[in-house]
This record gives structure tokens, C-alpha cells and sequence, in this order.
């Protein structure tokens, strides 16, 4: 049964998210958490984004807001009709992706200036929205949809944007080892390939680098709330809280609480699902890597053949990529996309209808947050195959913690087919498996938890009504 709570002094919260679905659907999933707990909420973004995202229950409508504003023109390098989200373009277009989402300041400030809410939530990367609540004398919170031990990894603001004696531990040389600031024992930290090409944290975009953006959110932040819970990551919540010097709020994990595929529709959609439900229970591999990750012809190639090496039963939900000519290109000539043995899903797969049903047994994935918060809710074989951003971070934390297999690596970050067939044959199939599986079903007893993460929203809804005048 859902909570409703329709006391709640008519609080309003806008939320601003950056236009990646890695980051829009989490502000969505929280947004409808808070509009079950009576919070009226404001979803920020633009109209092909909104039109992507799941429209709330209609209970929820009088308190859910869409606020749709239109994508903005960049005359310096306009973009395709439709292209309003990260993972819609190629990575070198970043830059003038961020220039486009920065115009969005002047209507996010009407809008705000006009509504008056009593929070303004913002993403990391949306360090202007902090400006414009504090102009409007609004207070701002920043939500990461990161984990708490890769914020911890990031450090501070002032090591962010490399200040003073914290310089030298902004830089990627010093990222292939736990930083000084963690006392606890840690394995999370980059390799060094992974070190050397995430100097896009670096990278100018807008004016700005990505981690001088989280900088300038922080530092304009009143509070940060965070996508976790101290069950997962208590040491690391703790310790950011102290880096940052701020309250740090855990928003729980947003487990997906109503998962049925008969509201799937879509002919090729109920095909695959067929395909599932004519194989064994827990046999089945889930292979996603989301749309932020640009798989290189070579690596999907390495990908099916291992996968086809592993001689175990997979679905593939593979997002095409923009070097392919159309959907038969994006497979290795002759690799059929349909066997009794395999499916490959080319184009958008309902991630958490797949991950909850009874054949899926593991998943090889890129170890996104939201990624490891759904598979582990679902207590599945996790095999991570970490590519940007983040992703390294995390996969560090779910291989510590015994919840993992990593797919092994050459010095330069190349895989090969048999790194993959071998990380799944030792997740799914091998006694080192089985002792994994039993640690997983332990933890997914706590991601899955609804009430323990119900718990966490009405703390979070009970700051948001009282908790601005402790600031």
C-alpha cells in the first residue's frame, strides 16, 4: 500500500536535474517518493526528456509537476531535432551540450522567482542553480546521485578545483590509491588507465570543469542529500559529512516498488519477454550498459563473443551505437541477435521489468549507481565491467564488500573475450559464485527493504518541512 501523507504544510520543492537519464531518473524517483509523502513537487526539464520519463499514478497528479522548458539554441553548435540528453550525443559534445543546458538558468530563475518554493534541489552539475535560489532567497540543497564513496573519493570543493596544498590531490596521478582522507581500510580507487582518461573531470565545459561544477554546487549548497543509506555505506556517509562540513542526508535507495510487465505493450518488448519466461530460473544473464557509456566496435565485439564463449544463456539490452550504419551493424557479421541460447534487444529495454524476473540470474554491467542499487535489489550475480566517471569507484566498493566480480583488465584498459567469459562463468557457475550469491541475497534484504527506505523519505520530508531552521 502506498504512504500518504497530505500534512505536510504545503511544502514545495523544485528539483533540478542535469540532463542525463543517469541523473533524471533518479530526481524522478525521488520526486515521486516525496509527492506520496504530500511534498508538492516541481520536475524541471525538457519537453523529449519529460516525454521519456514515467508520468506519475494519477493520485499523485495534483501534487507532481512537470515544468517543461524548451531546450535551448546554442548558436555556436546547434543540435538535431530531439537531442535534449547526454547520452543522445557523442562524448566530444559535451562541451556544447553543458553551453545549451547553462541557458536554461534564465527560465529556471522566472520560474523560481515566480513560485517561491520552500526548497530548490539541485544536481551536481547545475552548480547555477544554487545562484539562482540564493538571489531568490530560497534555500538550496544539492542531491548526488553518485554513491557516498565515490563523493568521498572526490573529496572536498577545495580539492575539486585544486587549491593550495590540496592541489596535488586533484590530479590523476594521486587517484590510484585511497586518498590520505580515508582512515578506514579502502580498496576503492582508480587504475591507472582509469585515472589518466578521467582528467575530464578536469575537462573545461562551459567555462567551467566538471569537478569545478561540483565544486561551486557544494559550496553554494545548504545541505546534500545522497542516494544511499548507512546500511550500504555508513563509514563513507559519515566521513563525506565531515570532508564537507554540511549535512549530509541519505535519501535511501529508491528501490522500484511495483514492477509489472503487463503494461509493456510493445510487440518486440513482449517477444523478449517470451524468450525469458521459456528459460530456466536464475540462468540467465542481463547484459545493459547504459546510455552514458560509448561502446567502442571493438569492445562490443569483445563483449559477444565472450558472452558467447560463457556458453551461458544471455539477453543483451544494447543501446545502438552512433557508429553504427543501423541495428545489424552494431553486432560482430554473422552474430545472430535471436537463439535459443541468447537475445540481443537493440534500443531502449525496460531495465527493472527484465531485472525482476525469475530467470535472470546475474548481470554484466557498467557499474552505474542506479545499476548496482536495482541488480542488488533483486540479489543477482553482479559481474562489473566499469567504464567512465563513477563507475570505477563503485565497482571497487560492490568487489570489496564481496557482492562482485570485476571483468579483468590489460594495462591500457583493453578486455578481451575471455576476461569476459571467465568473470561470468565464476559468477554464475563456480563454487567462488555460490558463496557470492549467498552474500547478495544478505544484501539484497536491505536494498530491497521497503519500509527501511520508506524510513529514509520520512526523515528526508520531516528536514525538508522543519529542518531549514537548524541550518
Amino acid at each position: 500500500m502506498e504512504r500518504e501523507n497530505s500534512n505536510n504544510n504545503n511544502t514545495h520543492v523544485v528539483l533540478l536535474p542535469f540532463l542525463a537519464f543517469g541523473h533524471l531518473i533518479p530526481f524522478h524517483q525521488l520526486a515521486i517518493a516525496l509527492a506520496k509523502s504530500g511534498v508538492r513537487v516541481s520536475y524541471i526539464s525538457t519537453p523529449k526528456n519529460i516525454e521519456r520519463l514515467p508520468k506519475p499514478s494519477h493520485n499523485l497528479s495534483p501534487l507532481f509537476n512537470f515544468v517543461s522548458f524548451p531546450f535551448p539554441i546554442l548558436d555556436s553548435h546547434p543540435f538535431p531535432d530531439g537531442v535534449e540528453a547526454s547520452g543522445d550525443i557523442p562524448f566530444e559534445e559535451y562541451d556544447s551540450f553543458s553551453k545549451a543546458f547553462d541557458l536554461l538558468k534564465l527560465p529556471f530563475e522566472r520560474f523560481v522567482s515566480e513560485q517561491k518554493p520552500n526548497w530548490v534541489v539541485i544536481d551536481y552539475f547545475s552548480h547555477w542553480g544554487a545562484d539562482v535560489a540564493k538571489n531568490c532567497g530560497i534555500p538550496v540543497m544539492a542531491l548526488s546521485v553518485y554513491s557516498a564513496t565515490s563523493n568521498v573519493f572526490f573529496g572536498p570543493p577545495e580539492v575539486m578545483v585544486g587549491e593550495g596544498q590540496k592541489k596535488a590531490l586533484s590530479m590523476p596521478e594521486s587517484w590510484t590509491s585511497p586518498p590520505p582522507w580515508v582512515t578506514f581500510p579502502s580498496e576503492v580507487a582508480y587504475r591507472q588507465f582509469e585515472a589518466v582518461r578521467e582528467v575530464v573531470y578536469r575537462m573545461n565545459v562551459s567555462d567551467f570543469s566538471l569537478s569545478e561544477r561540483m565544486a561551486r554546487t557544494l559550496e553554494g549548497s545548504q545541505v546534500v542529500a545522497i542516494r544511499s543509506c548507512p546500511e550500504l555505506e555508513g563509514e563513507y556517509l559519515r566521513l563525506y559529512s565531515e570532508l564537507i562540513g554540511k549535512p549530509v542526508i541519505p535519501v535511501g535507495l529508491l528501490p522500484c516498488k511495483n514492477v509489472d510487465r503487463r503494461e509493456i505493450t510493445d510487440k518486440s518488448l513482449g517477444e523478449m519477454f517470451d524468450w525469458l519466461d521459456e528459460q530456466d530460473r536464475k540462468s540467465v544473464v542481463y547484459v545493459a550498459f547504459g546510455s552514458e557509456s560509448k561502446l567502442t566496435k571493438e569492445q562490443i565485439y569483445e563483449i559477444a563473443y565472450g558472452l558467447e564463449e560463457s556458453h551461458l544463456p544471455f539477453l543483451w539490452g544494447l543501446r545502438k551505437p552512433l557508429w553504427a550504419i543501423d541495428d545489424s551493424d552494431a553486432l560482430p557479421p554473422g552474430f545472430s541477435q535471436t537463439s535459443h541460447k541468447h537475445k540481443v534487444c537493440i534500443g531502449w529495454a525496460p531495465q527493472m521489468e527484465i531485472l525482476s524476473h525469475p530467470s535472470i540470474g546475474g548481470s554484466l554491467f557498467h557499474s552505474g549507481w542506479g545499476s548496482v542499487i536495482e541488480t542488488l535489489q533483486f540479489g543477482h550475480a553482479l559481474v562489473v565491467l566499469p567504464l567512465i566517471f563513477d563507475q570505477p569507484l563503485n565497482a571497487r566498493l560492490v568487489v570489496e564488500k564481496g557482492l562482485a566480480i570485476e571483468v579483468d583488465r590489460g594495462e591500457d584498459g583493453s578486455f578481451k573475450r575471455d576476461d569476459i567469459a571467465l568473470s561470468l562463468r565464476r559468477a554464475m557457475v563456480s563454487e567462488e559464485g555460490e558463496g557470492m550469491k549467498a552474500r547478495l541475497r544478505e544484501a539484497s534484504l536491505v536494498v530491497g527493504d521497503l519500509m527501511l527506505h520508506d524510513h529514509y523519505i520520512d526523515q528526508f520530508v520531516e528536514f525538508l518541512k522543519n529542518g531549514v531552521g537548524k541550518l
